[in-house]
C-alpha cells in the first residue's frame, strides 16, 4: 500500500496553485452539485479534482455531455459510467451537441439539459 500519492503513480493537484481555479469555492461548487445546477468548466474542474486545462479538454471529447459550456454533474457521472462500461441498471448514453447548431431538440441534448428544456 502506498503512503504518498506520488509513490502510487498519482500526482496531487492543488487548485490553490492554479491561476484559473484559485478563486473557485469548493463549498459553492459542491452545493451546486447537490442542487443539480449546471457547472462551468472551472467549477467542473474543481469538483472533479482536475486542472482547468484538463477540464477544457474533456469538454471537447466527443460524446461528453457539455452544452454551451456547461455540464450537469449527473450527466457527467452517467457519461463516465457508460464509457467505463459499468452498469447498474440502465444508463442512457447521450451525445454532446455543439451550441452552434440550430434546430436543437431535447433528443440532441445531455439528459439533464433535455429534462430542463422539456419542463420549460
Amino acid at each position: 500500500m502506498c503512503g504518498q500519492p506520488a509513490a502510487c503513480g498519482f500526482q496531487k493537484f492543488d487548485m490553490t496553485q492554479d491561476k484559473q481555479l484559485h478563486k473557485v469555492s469548493l463549498d459553492r461548487v459542491v452545493e451546486k452539485r447537490r442542487l443539480g445546477q449546471a457547472l462551468n468548466a472551472k467549477e467542473f474542474a474543481v469538483l472533479a479534482g482536475i486542472s482547468y486545462s484538463a477540464a477544457r479538454e474533456w469538454f471537447r471529447v466527443p460524446g461528453f455531455p457539455v452544452f454551451r459550456g456547461i455540464v450537469f454533474w449527473q450527466d457527467f457521472t452517467d457519461w463516465r459510467r457508460v464509457r467505463g462500461r459499468v452498469t447498474d441498471g440502465s444508463v442512457e448514453s447521450t451525445s454532446a451537441v455543439s451550441g452552434q447548431e440550430s434546430g436543437i431538440t431535447a433528443r440532441d441534448l445531455p439528459a439533464r439539459a433535455a429534462r430542463i428544456l422539456l419542463e420549460a
